[in-house]
């Protein structure tokens, strides 16, 4: 006998606001359909307000494009070595090796789940008693809560070396009344479509000075010289974001704070409903910290409880994700170096994503929280 599939539910769907269409239509009305454009020069300007803090914003075809073009302009090369947080996405690691440089994985603390100050202080150390001071450092604001900022920060001061602060996943998190991507020598954004507001796909790198955006911007559109004629005095990318994309962008921009809101309630609904829940625990905000609790995470007991109920939400037709594969994990990355205390191990084998879309119902949460509570009672 066939049996129908209840509604599936996404893990991190996109939203769009309402105007996104009529800026993409304004694109294809006045023909601004290549990269460049209005759309890109009102997107940035939208996303430089938001952050504010000085910031200056180059818009890319990712965020991956956008940690690529940090690095280089930090002079980062072959032979470097870049200190970069275990616990995240690939996307935060993968460039280092683009320009032959190593990277150099350093674990998480407990509180926020990102880079541990102790063990990013002990590595600095021993690569530099080694001769091989760090290029630079790859912090991660993981599922949107903001790192130790002060501690890290002050440890990178100490022994001058740039942070690059990948805020992927942090659009809208802020520490101490700053947003998120305004703390690094250089920050980046994701626009993928899963993040809390999309361009379908697209990133931005946040610059210090206008200098800054210039020769990233340079390096973006493929390097190309000033003369009539297509001139290269060095190696540049196909990096920057469409003036179509951008107009997705700045319709999602209209409509951030909402989508914070209503991830930061669905966090709230889980976190209530699953009070009885004892085995369950929540990451918590920190003090200063304001998280716009892109994904809402649960640790379990146990690798077998954190499948148990993955598979039955799947069975239920409900996504839902194991924690990020810590880099120092991954088979690509077996034999680089790292600095580890078992921290990110334990949560990836414990931890689980649940739906957290910005357009989830009251009806869709409940059905979750029921099939959760039935595997821990």
């Amino acid at each position: 006998m066939e049996t129908t599939l209840s509604k599936k539910i996404w893990l991190s769907p996109p939203h769009m606001g309402g105007n996104e269409e009529l800026y993409v239509k304004e694109a294809f009305a006045s023909n601004w359909i290549a990269p460049l454009g209005p759309n890109v020069q009102k997107f940035e300007h939208a996303i430089e307000q938001f952050i504010d803090n000085g910031v200056h914003a180059a818009c890319l075809s990712s965020g991956t494009a956008a940690i690529h073009l940090a690095l280089q302009l930090l002079d980062v090369g072959h032979g470097d070595e870049v200190l970069c947080q275990s616990f995240t996405f690939s996307a935060s690691a993968n460039p280092i090796t683009y320009l032959g440089a190593s990277p150099v994985f350093i674990d998480s603390e407990e509180e926020t789940w990102n880079i541990s100050p102790q063990l990013l202080e002990k590595a600095i150390q021993e690569r530099m008693a080694l001769g091989r001071k760090p290029k630079a450092i790859v912090a991660v604001h993981l599922y949107g809560m903001p790192y130790k900022v002060d501690e890290i920060h002050a440890i990178a001061t100490n022994y001058r070396i740039p942070i690059i602060e990948d805020s992927a996943e942090a659009m809208g998190s802020s520490y101490n009344g700053f947003n998120c991507g305004s703390f690094g020598e250089m920050g980046i954004l994701s626009f993928n479509g899963n993040k809390i507001i999309t361009t379908s796909g697209g990133g931005a790198l946040l610059c210090r000075t206008q200098t800054i955006k210039d020769k990233a911007v340079f390096l973006a559109t493929q390097a190309r010289d000033d003369a009539p004629h297509y001139q290269h005095s060095r190696v540049g990318y196909n990096y920057r974001m469409s003036n179509v994309l951008a107009g997705i962008g700045r319709g999602q921009m209209e409509v951030l704070e909402n989508r914070v809101a209503a991830r930061r309630d669905n966090f709230e609904f889980y976190k209530n409903n699953l009070a009885n829940c004892s085995e369950i625990s929540f990451l918590e905000e920190s003090k200063g910290s304001y998280s716009n609790r892109w994904l809402t995470c649960i640790l379990t007991p146990s690798f077998t409880i954190r499948e148990r109920v993955r598979i039955a939400l799947l069975d239920e037709n409900i996504e839902s994700r194991p924690l990020w594969k810590p880099m120092h994990l991954q088979p690509i990355f077996e034999n680089a170096v790292s600095y580890v205390n078992g921290v990110s191990e334990k949560l990836f084998n414990t931890g689980l994503c649940l739906p957290s879309g910005s357009s989830m119902e009251i009806e869709d949460l409940e059905r979750i929280c029921k099939i959760i509570k039935n595997k821990f009672q």
